[in-house]
């Protein structure tokens, strides 16, 4: 019995797909050229973008079911709690140690960073690359907060400015605390 020849991905697409050959080996050269000999998830990376904007899509769906009406534009104390909240939210679910094992499947343990936070690096493998990258990165993962959280101010305003509220005084009470060490450190001479 004779069997078809499996097909090499390095081969050139058959020129019966002419256009879907070119588009990828166009994104092959670019994501070579634009890697520099480094291993650069660029296809997680959209991945995460896509996955993203379906997000972002089903709460901008949400919002408009309900049938709240957007703001002029956003009052400076929601801006700053927004801000605050999301900082410490980022942190928490990126750096805290209590949260490490929602990060274990897509990051590996490396060293504790600060007080109650630690240091995890992104597993390589595949697509557990760019969500450990995610997962790991509180600037990366503040994009999420954020926009979680003021579809939750347009969705359910009391309740969100009231879990932002607490995660406000969490942050005021982390900067305390930090204070708070440094001055007992430099009074006794530590």
């Amino acid at each position: 019995m004779n069997k078809a020849p499996t097909a090499d991905p390095a081969a050139p697409v058959s020129e019966d797909h002419p256009p879907a050959g070119r588009l990828h080996g166009l994104l092959r050269r670019t994501r070579r050229e634009y890697a520099a000999g480094h291993d650069r998830p660029l296809g997680g990376y959209l991945a995460a973008m896509a996955g993203f904007a379906g997000y972002t899509a089903a709460w901008a769906t949400a919002v408009r079911l309900r049938g709240r009406p957007l703001p002029d534009r956003p009052e400076p104390w929601d801006v700053a709690l927004t801000s605050i909240a999301t900082f410490r939210l980022s942190r928490l679910l990126t750096k805290a140690s209590v949260t490490s094992p929602l990060r274990a499947p897509f990051t590996r343990y490396v060293a504790p960073q600060g007080p109650a936070e630690l240091h995890e690096e992104a597993k390589p493998e595949g697509g557990r690359h760019t969500a450990g990258e995610l997962a790991t990165c509180p600037f990366c993962m503040s994009v999420w907060v954020a926009s979680t959280l003021t579809a939750g101010q347009l969705l359910w305003p009391r309740a969100t400015r009231t879990a932002m509220g607490a995660l406000a005084a969490l942050a005021c009470a982390d900067a305390l605390q930090l204070a708070y060490g440094r001055l007992i450190d430099k009074t006794t001479g530590d």
